[in-house]
């Protein structure tokens, strides 16, 4: 008889790969959140060369956003943070670009008081 038997046998672990007694936790990606070092985060999906600005959706994986800007130069990213800084009602200072300064999928940082769940409001009111 194997080691891994006898342990079955007597009601042991069963190995590595036995699953665990603990329930299991809901993940549910959010686009808002907050990091450890307290900052508010938010997965951006930029869509340069709009006809004007919009929150275009609110998605688990990231906020939409029409830019009314080329992306060239830096103009899509600076007019994104502008219109962001709009919609949450904070000054642009407020509003960093975090990653993806040349990609379409973007990482803002909010710098401010709001908590992830405010910031998730006021860009709901905005698709509206």
């Amino acid at each position: 008889m194997s080691k891994r038997e006898k342990a079955a046998k007597k009601g042991g672990k069963g190995g590595k790969n036995a699953p665990c007694a603990a329930a299991p936790v809901d993940v549910t990606p959010v686009p808002v959140t907050r990091d450890r070092t307290g900052a508010v985060k938010m997965s951006v999906h930029a869509k340069p060369g709009s006809k004007h600005n919009a929150i275009t959706d609110v998605s688990p994986e990231a906020v939409g956003v029409a830019i009314a800007a080329a992306p060239t130069d830096g103009e899509a990213n600076a007019e994104l943070l502008r219109y962001l800084a709009q919609v949450l009602q904070l000054k642009r200072s407020q509003v960093s670009l975090d990653k993806g300064s040349r990609s379409r999928n973007k990482v803002v940082t909010v710098g401010t008081s709001l908590s992830p769940e405010e910031v998730l409001d006021r860009l709901k009111q905005a698709t509206s």
